[in-house]
Parts: structure tokens; sequence; C-alpha cells
């Protein structure tokens, strides 16, 4: 990571940046990368679950290890900076919160997206809900994120002729991380966002949480009890390694980082 502001929160170089210092740092980038004064940057989210995944997956790990820019997605990060270090986070960054932030300034400054992943219906769901959000927004393309490696040669220049300033990758972990790794020197957007299940919840398929358990980092039981088949045993393996790393590999000053 480059010379942010960070905090090593699990193990992970974490940016300590507000949502509006992302949104801002973000149109600075892309209208650098628009005029060809810098190359783009790859933003990934970290929570609990990429925590345990990157304890666990060696792949993963160095993956996300490759990223510009990591934000706090899970409050849980946020809480465990303001405990055991002098360097808090001032603020979750959640992934599905600052994508609207985003959509906000790119209408006004003219930036344009592009949407990859989820199911097609989803994806369209997801793209006209958000034409109706922000009428000004340009969202030059889209594509469900149901391929094979071998097609993303194809899909990175149909990115490319759409002039996407920000690119939202919602493969799910490890695989959009992965993606951007792989294709960084194809793709030629100011920001490469990872973005989960995003699409989504704009999409209204995921409840959000009540704000209260947002602040009090208990979204991922809202989101337990909402989705119970699919989430109960990925919570239950990976919230006690993603304990034990927030506990044993948090400090002030990140591991090759800038502090």
């Amino acid at each position: 990571m480059e010379s942010l502001n960070t905090v090593l929160v699990g193990g992970v170089a974490t940016a300590r940046l507000s949502r509006e210092d992302m949104a801002n740092l973000m149109l600075r980038d892309c209208l650098a990368a628009r005029s060809g004064a810098s190359t783009q940057k790859l933003v990934f989210d970290v929570n609990g679950h990429a925590l345990a995944l990157a304890f666990w997956n060696r792949d993963f790990r160095r993956d996300l290890a490759a990223g510009d820019l990591v934000h706090a997605d899970g409050q849980a990060i946020v809480a465990a900076s303001r405990f055991l270090t002098s360097t808090p986070i001032s603020e979750r960054s959640a992934t599905t919160d600052f994508f609207h932030d985003a959509a906000a300034l790119a209408s006004r400054a003219g930036l344009r997206f592009f949407l990859l992943g989820a199911t097609e219906e989803v994806n369209a769901l997801c793209e006209a809900r958000m034409r109706a959000l922000y009428p000004d927004l340009q969202i030059v393309g889209r594509r469900n994120g149901y391929f094979a490696q071998g097609e993303e040669a194809a899909i990175c220049e149909a990115i490319n002729a759409s002039g996407a300033d920000i690119v939202w990758i919602g493969l799910g972990k490890p695989n959009e991380q992965a993606f951007c790794v792989r294709n960084r020197s194809r793709l030629k957007a100011g920001w490469l966002v990872t973005c989960g299940g995003c699409f989504n919840y704009v999409a209204g398929n995921y409840p959000r949480a009540p704000q209260w358990m947002q602040s009090t980092g208990l979204e991922w039981l809202h989101r337990l009890l909402t989705n119970p088949r699919k989430l109960f045993w990925r919570y239950l393996t990976t919230n006690p390694v993603a304990i034990y790393l927030l506990l044993t590999q948090t400090s002030s000053r990140p591991r090759g980082a800038d502090a």
C-alpha cells in the first residue's frame, strides 16, 4: 500500500479514512488516471470474514496485500483500532454505504461507473435503481458475474471501451480480489473496487440491519438471522478466527507500511 495513513488491524494494513475522505480520494485518483498522470488503484475491503479467509488462504492473503487501499468494511475493524491502538480509524466505510457516497460524487463530477457481478437479474435491477436514485450518474456498462477465466480478456476490453472510471466488482471473496489482481494490467479505470454483495442490497434482495446494529457491530447478526442457511457455518468458523486475529495482530504501526 502506498503512503496512506494506515493502521494494522487483524494483520491487515487498513486505511484510516472516513467515507468522505475515500470519496474525495476516488475523485482525485480517477481524474488523474483519465489524464494519464497515474495508473489505476485496487480498492479492497476488510471485515471479519476477510481476516479469517486471509488466515486460511495464502492466495487470498497475497491478493489482499496487493490492494492499494484496504478500507474498514466491518465495524469490528473500527472497534479494534479504537480499543487496541493509538491511531484509530475514524469510522466504518461499509461498501454498501460507500457505493452511494461514490454515486453522489460521481454524478456531480461526471465519473463513470461499470457494474460487474451478481446474477443478470440482480445486476440489471441494481443498474435501474441506481439510475432512478441518481439521474445524472453515468453507468456506462454492466455485466453479470458468471463467466469463465478465459473470458476475462474480452470483459476487460469491453470495460475499457466503455470509458469507465470506476469498476465495481461484486464476485465475492476471494474471487473479486483475484480478478482485480489478475487483470490489473488490462484495465484502464481509475479505481477497481471490490463490493461483494452490494448489488443485492441495492436491488433489495438483502435487507440492511437497523442503524443501531450497524453502529454496535451487530450487522453480522442481522445478516445471520435473515439468511441463516447461507451464513451460519461461515460465521461459526470465521468469527473465532477473526476475534483472535483482532486481539493479537492489531497495532498502530503496520508492518511495511507508513503509519
